[in-house]
């Protein structure tokens, strides 16, 4: 398969890598010093549990390139922040084809569902990750945990004429190392991974706290804990079965993060740009209104964050 990523953060960089060290046909798409690096001098992945994958030569351009040399991708990941989520339906509209799979791995939950409506015609999968990574300086992503999973799948009542190439995606990613459910329940399982990353970054947040406050009893616990809690009872009027206890699930994963990290929403808010607040707390929030369901603490992060001027 051909595949096309966009974004080479954290996300993006580490699926694509990944796929790319197997030998498979991947291209960034990305800007800046990054792309730059990346065209220089391939692209480094520094892990803790595997050493360094380095890649020498990658595949990497913007994506206005892209669309001048007319290729069309077998699969599309998009790998960006929600608030660069226009950019990437309209880039879709012109480099997706019909037999392309459109998959976005966002934080925020619903974003096939966005980009569907925007892309009538092609196919736009729901998807997740389970990832702690970052762009540690230009050509080089930091992957200091050893998690990476992915979930993607057709939604309810969406066409599933592109199901064999779906499947077909799955055993490619796990020959790359990387952990692929190609799922027929991604609400369920893309909510399961919002109720981890949306708590964290609105608890993180609000504050500034780093992984290791929220391994142990406190307001940074107690916090977590609640939001998550807040998310499940909304999937629940949803609709959502859950396979889990997702309290149970999150400080799980959560009490197995090395000390001292952050989220990317923190990162971003610090550098002073815009950064997944809609998304990541403002959503729950309106969604809570629409299911009747109440969410007080992320009511209160979702004031104070725009006190602060974050929501844009």
């Amino acid at each position: 398969m051909k595949f096309a990523i966009i974004g080479a953060g954290g996300t993006g960089g580490v699926l694509g890598g990944y796929l790319a060290h197997a030998g498979n046909d991947v291209t960034f798409l990305a800007r800046g010093r990054h792309l730059q690096a990346m065209q220089e001098n391939g692209l480094l992945i520094r892990t803790n549990h595997r050493g360094d994958i380095r890649i020498p030569k990658v595949k990497a351009c913007t994506m206005d390139e892209y669309l001048q040399a007319k290729e069309t991708p077998d699969v599309l990941f998009v790998c960006v922040k929600y608030y660069s989520l226009p950019d990437a339906i309209e880039f879709a509209r012109h480099a997706a084809g019909k037999e392309t799979l459109i998959i976005p791995i966002l934080n925020v939950f619903g974003s096939g569902a966005v980009m569907q409506e925007k892309l009538p015609g092609l196919t736009a999968l729901d998807g997740c990750i389970y990832v702690f990574a970052k762009i540690a300086e230009p050509g080089v992503i930091a992957q200091p945990q050893s998690i990476l999973r992915v979930f993607y799948g057709f939604r309810p009542g969406q066409s599933q004429e592109l199901s064999g190439k779906a499947r077909e995606l799955e055993a490619i990613l796990r020959a790359a190392d990387i952990h692929a459910h190609f799922t027929d329940q991604i609400q369920r399982d893309a909510l399961t991974k919002f109720s981890f990353v949306s708590p964290m970054g609105a608890a993180g947040l609000y504050y500034g706290a780093k992984s290791d406050e929220f391994q142990h009893p406190g307001k940074v616990r107690e916090t977590f804990i609640g939001l998550i809690q807040e998310v499940q009872a909304l999937g629940e009027a949803m609709g959502i079965t859950f396979d889990r206890d997702l309290v149970a699930n999150g400080l799980k994963l959560m009490d197995a993060f090395a000390p001292g990290l952050t989220t990317s929403m923190q990162r971003d808010v610090e550098k002073g740009g815009p950064s997944e607040f809609t998304g990541l707390v403002d959503r729950i929030v309106a969604l809570g209104q629409e299911y009747h369901v109440a969410t007080p603490l992320y009511a209160k992060i979702s004031a104070w964050g725009h006190e602060k001027g974050l929501a844009r």
